[in-house]
């Protein structure tokens, strides 16, 4: 699916999704990814918490996408990040996605952690 043109002043969107990929920045990443303002990266899913706890700082929540379905995340995650000051939202990989772009053209400091579809 290809996502909503917006103006992000040199942020990097998701622009689209699919079967076990995302597009971002006009490139395809393949499997879990963690995508802020600043570029995206592969993401270990649920176990990897620490590349959520470097965003400490820089992020006020992550938008955790959870696949084609909603899920609940690890309660061990959440209450890792919550310790840490991350906000955490989970939802659906697609809402996630447009989530964190509509929030993203914003300006605001967000992180998008996703499963794919």
């Amino acid at each position: 699916m290809r996502m909503t043109e917006i103006s992000f002043s040199g942020a990097t969107p998701i622009d689209g999704y699919g079967p076990g990929f995302f597009r971002v920045a006009g490139q395809v990443m393949e499997g879990a990814m963690l995508v802020t303002p600043t570029g995206a990266r592969s993401w270990g899913g649920y176990a990897d918490a620490e590349a959520l706890l470097a965003l400490v700082g820089e992020t006020d929540v992550v938008f955790i996408g959870t696949g084609a379905e909603v899920a609940h995340i690890p309660a061990e995650l959440r209450a890792t990040l919550d310790a840490a000051g991350i906000g955490v939202e989970t939802m659906n990989s697609p809402a996630a996605c447009r989530t964190y772009n509509v929030l993203l053209s914003e300006g605001r400091r967000v992180a998008a952690a996703v499963l794919p579809v």
